[in-house]
């Protein structure tokens, strides 16, 4: 049996590290560890299924193309629509973030 809290080792700041928990005929869940990680300039997520996604621990903020951004802190959860252009803005590395992410078709 795994553990959503272990960190991986030599987990240096400013990496990000996505670990494929299960994946089946249209879903996919993984874990996503990151510490002090941004999105690089210029660049934006634009995933072609749905992704409803929960920071564990930590706190980051992520930023969308319209120029809004959402803070969130452990226990926050948030749904990003297909092809909603978003970034990771700043993650914590004092706790790392710990991010569980479910990607597929989904509805509130």
């Amino acid at each position: 049996m795994e553990n959503l809290w272990r960190l991986p080792e030599a987990l240096a700041d400013g990496t990000e590290r996505s670990e494929l928990l299960a994946e089946g005929p249209g879903a996919r869940i993984e874990r996503i560890v990151s510490s002090g990680h941004r999105t690089p300039d210029g660049a934006w997520y634009d995933q072609p299924r749905d992704e409803w996604v929960v920071l564990l621990q930590g706190a980051a903020r992520l930023g969308y193309a319209d120029g809004t951004t959402r803070e969130l802190r452990a226990g926050d959860w948030l749904l990003l629509p297909a092809h909603c252009r978003h970034r990771v803005e700043q993650t914590s590395s004092a706790p790392p973030c710990i991010w569980l992410a479910v990607h597929a078709a989904l509805r509130p």
